[in-house]
């Protein structure tokens, strides 16, 4: 049962109130001062307040900003007999949720206490999701670049800034995005992601900007675009490195005008986003090459990001292992795993030239295959003990078959590599077996047999 406290030095008030609430299901509890009801509410935090401003001592208003000040989340409904429109104002910039004039009609508080309670219920529920969606994308890492990055992180958030996020690919500029919204004033709006490099160029102005009923002939009805549906919420235009310089061009426009047409419309659209933009080339000599517009990368370039690769900070290899060991574990309801030291040392010595991405889906693949539950060196992929092998061949064995070691892990990582890259462009293009043919440069049939081979599922 929701608990509803009333604050009202008049006595009948405070009883006609705690009977009609009572009747509708709430538990009330009243107080005829101030500071009784900040006492109460320190003892045992009510859903709401409903709050008179007239009060002996202190009075409502004051004690409103202290109810705010401690529970920002409380929602307090103002109450009063000498009410005027800036008293009104007054305490709703204060953060109460509606003001009632006094007589009071009944109905009237029962309903406002119902929506407010309602507000309330969807606030709390949408910080609950922000709190899973932190904990989603949580930036894992206590070396010192990442702890700067986190840092800057939740400077950079609140302000509607735009930030350029610049790495390797896999180390993670998605997550530095998400986290920027999920900790901005954006962040219960939408977060629309779009993959500049995934978009064919044809297609990639009505992706964005979307279009109307036939302004092409596909075109069998209204489509809002990306910046459309970002509006009021923040737009993650990812490898934005290998737009084409046409696109650079209208994208510019909206950046600077913040309003767009749909294609093959006249209606000018004005849309309000926070724009995110990250890249794993270096703009500046695109910009060199005249590959990438320079008004547009100092248009982006307001808050820059820049992401080390894992080898770089290899302080924090040991947290990434143990936290996808959980993941994964959990995931697959293995068990507890663990990972011997003679593989930490491999990959802490490990280039990881994929980066924390390579290392997330190498230790998902260690959990699901590894038979123990201690992941071993001898359940490590061979490739990734050329450099460790060799060195242990200097106290015996031959030229001769170390060579022949060395030539058996490079056609197994060359393997390796192959039924990754194959995978990876099979769900790039959701499983069809003529687009991926046709992007990797192979016979349809010869990619077929490559499927059958590695043993992959479309």
């Amino acid at each position: 049962m929701k608990t509803i406290m009333v604050v009202d030095d008049e006595k009948d008030i405070r009883d006609s109130l705690s009977g009609v609430l009572s009747d509708e299901g709430y538990d009330v509890v009243t107080a005829g001062s101030s500071e009784d009801a900040l006492r109460l509410i320190e003892g045992a935090l009510p859903e709401l307040v409903l709050l008179d401003i007239w009060l002996p001592g202190m009075d409502g208003t004051e004690a409103l900003k202290h109810i705010k000040a401690l529970y920002p989340l409380l929602p307090v409904i103002m109450i009063s007999g000498h009410a005027n429109i800036e008293t009104a104002v007054k305490t709703t910039k204060l953060g109460a949720y509606d003001f009632i004039e006094k007589p009071l009609s009944l109905d009237k508080v029962v309903l406002t206490v119902q929506h407010a309670l309602e507000r309330k219920s969807l606030i709390e529920e949408n910080r609950t999701l922000r709190q899973k969606e932190l904990a989603k994308y949580g930036l894992v890492g206590g070396s010192e670049s990442m702890q700067a990055l986190k840092r800057d992180i939740e400077r950079a958030a609140p302000s509607n800034g735009w930030v350029l996020i610049t790495g390797e690919n896999g180390t993670g500029k998605e997550y530095v995005a998400r986290n920027i919204h999920l900790l901005s004033n954006r962040a219960a709006k939408p977060f629309i992601e779009v993959n500049c490099a995934a978009i064919p160029e044809e297609l990639i102005e009505s992706e964005l900007f979307g279009h109307e009923k036939g302004a092409f002939t596909s075109a069998i009805a209204q489509k809002k675009g990306k910046f459309d549906l970002a509006d009021k919420g923040t737009i993650f235009l990812d490898e934005i490195g290998d737009m084409s310089l046409k696109t650079q061009a209208k994208v510019l426009r909206i950046l600077q005008e913040q309003t767009f047409e749909r294609v093959g419309g006249v209606e000018q659209i004005k849309v309000d986003v926070r724009v995110i933009a990250a890249t794993n080339k270096d703009l500046r000599e695109q910009i060199t090459r005249g590959a990438f517009r320079e008004d547009l990368f100092y248009r982006l370039n307001v808050i820059p990001f820049h992401i080390p690769p894992l080898r770089e900070r290899t302080a924090d290899i040991p947290l990434f292992i143990e936290h996808f060991l959980k993941e994964f574990t959990a995931q697959t309801a293995r068990g507890v795993m663990s990972v011997s030291e003679e593989v930490i040392s491999l990959f802490l010595q490990y280039r990881w030239p994929g980066n924390v991405r390579e290392l997330k889906n190498l230790v998902e693949r260690l959990v699901i295959m590894t038979p123990g539950s201690v992941i071993k060196i001898d359940d490590i992929p061979s490739f990734m003990l050329a450099g460790k092998t060799a060195s242990h061949g200097e106290t015996g064995a031959s030229n001769q078959q170390i060579d022949i070691f060395k030539s058996s892990l490079l056609k197994e990582a060359r393997r390796d590599f192959e039924r990754e890259f194959i995978l990876r462009k099979l769900k790039e293009f959701g499983g069809n077996i003529s687009k991926t043919a046709e992007a990797i440069g192979i016979e349809r049939t010869h990619l077929h047999r490559k499927i059958r081979s590695y043993g992959l599922e479309v």
